[in-house]
């Protein structure tokens, strides 16, 4: 199996990502009929069917655990005779940028990921998997569907943990916190007590220089406070969200105060995410909060990790449960421009229901099928040992008003976090713009 990476990696990975059973057709009986070698009936895949189909992601870590467990291989004893071309691509941020660029070009894989936050950007050019014996079986797709269809399967829960050294922790005196005001408490007497001495620890590692690393404050804040897992949605229908009074200016005033305290280290604009991991790693950072793929880095490192546990961001709300964002993750879906929609289709069940139990033993994340079971990762499972009085959020991305909005006056709640740690920001004056602009953006789309 071959590796591209970048915009125009290829991996041609014969036969293995895109031709299981058809919409209609499941693997089995394609497999029957390859192998009795009968007609192909009216409506199934020819098992001799020959070709490529396309298939991008920026899940590294996804690519290693297909050859582990033999994806290509596993896919041509139904379809022998298809070749699947992987574009594998260094993060997100890069992956969404050229995908929007190829939408406008038709020029997108047969099959692609989204998350929740793309449906309105993407929507229109993917399929209905909504007949599909995958998404019947998934936990999230019914509940995340874009314009009454289901854009999307996705394969992962995102969910994110403070993991944290534990010795550290015991060391400096203190215990996993309740209560947000608890957390400010534990952050502020980590920076204090191993700051002292190292000027470069930070009781959060928190990685800013690249701005992503700032969304578990900044893009889930706002939700897990107010306990609206569609707070986004909410927000498009004021024309001052950030006034007196409303979530998220209450919530970033809670962050902005936090990271105030100087407990992401002396230099958080310095260091990116990468470097942050291997000062963590190196115990030079008490706490990082991350999801399933963070912690696949973390357990791939090679260091002792005796002491690394976990527990949830105690985003509290008013009654002191704490309320925690779980959200579907790389939702796979068949694209618009597929010259092969069914084959790619039937790749999709095959992947969901015959790949999957396999390969979601390997990921830190919880399974997606109710055909798959799966335990907790025991360093995820720290926090409910820990935490017990948790709620969980079913997170969504914003729709389509929001996401004009957004478009329109260019909102980013990852660069107000990093403006937030620039010396002299001032916050009054950053939420009387954002609400200045947020008006003006409505006024101009003709939103009442």
């Amino acid at each position: 199996m071959k590796k591209v990476f970048a915009t125009v990696l290829s991996v041609c990975m014969a036969a293995a990502l895109f031709a299981g059973c058809g919409a209609s057709t499941s693997s089995s009986t394609a497999a029957s009929s390859a192998a009795s070698g009968s007609a192909v009936a009216e409506g199934e895949l020819d098992p001799n069917i020959k070709a490529t189909l396309t298939f991008a992601t920026w899940d590294n870590e996804a690519i290693d655990f297909y050859e582990e467990l033999d994806l290509e291989g596993r896919f041509q004893e139904l379809y022998p005779n298809v070749d699947l071309e992987i574009e594998e691509f260094k993060d997100d941020a890069e992956y969404f940028n050229q995908m929007k660029i190829r939408a406008s070009a038709n020029e997108l894989p047969d099959l692609m990921y989204l998350q929740t936050r793309y449906f309105s950007v993407y929507g229109d050019y993917m399929l209905d998997l909504s007949d599909t014996q995958a998404a019947a079986n998934n936990v999230l797709a019914a509940d995340c569907e874009y314009n009454g269809k289901v854009i999307g399967i996705p394969e992962k829960i995102s969910s994110d943990y403070v993991y944290y050294w534990s010795d550290l922790f015991e060391e400096a005196g203190v215990e996993v916190p309740q209560t947000w005001d608890e957390f400010v408490t534990v952050c502020e007497t980590l920076q204090n007590y191993y700051g002292a001495d190292d000027p470069s620890f930070m009781a959060i590692g928190m990685g800013a220089k690249d701005s992503w690393p700032m969304y578990p404050l900044m893009e889930y804040s706002p939700a897990s406070f107010s306990g609206n897992g569609t707070y986004w949605d909410y927000m498009a229908t004021v024309d001052e969200p950030f006034a007196e009074g409303e979530p998220i200016r209450e919530a970033y005033t809670k962050v902005y105060e936090l990271l105030s305290k100087g407990v992401l280290g002396s230099d958080p604009l310095g260091l990116g995410y990468d470097q942050t991991l291997s000062l963590f790693l190196n115990k030079q950072a008490g706490m990082m909060i991350d999801n399933s793929m963070g912690l696949a880095k973390i357990k791939a490192s090679g260091v002792d990790l005796t002491d690394l546990k976990s527990f949830y961001v105690p985003y509290t709300g008013e009654d002191g449960t704490i309320n925690h964002i779980a959200q579907g993750d790389f939702f796979m879906g068949v694209t618009t421009n597929s010259e092969n929609p069914e084959l790619a289709k039937a790749f999709l069940e095959f992947y969901f229901n015959d790949f999957y139990p396999d390969y979601v033993q390997k990921l830190s994340s919880d399974s997606t099928m109710t055909t798959a079971e799966k335990a907790k990762d025991p360093y995820m499972a720290y926090a409910d040992e820990v935490q017990t009085n948790v709620n969980i959020v079913a997170y969504m991305g914003g729709a389509d008003d929001y996401t004009a909005i957004v478009n329109e006056c260019k909102f980013d709640y990852n660069k107000v976090g990093t403006e937030m740690l620039t010396e002299g920001f001032d916050l009054e004056a950053a939420f009387d713009k954002l609400n200045a602009d947020w008006s003006a953006a409505r006024e101009k789309l003709g939103m009442e």
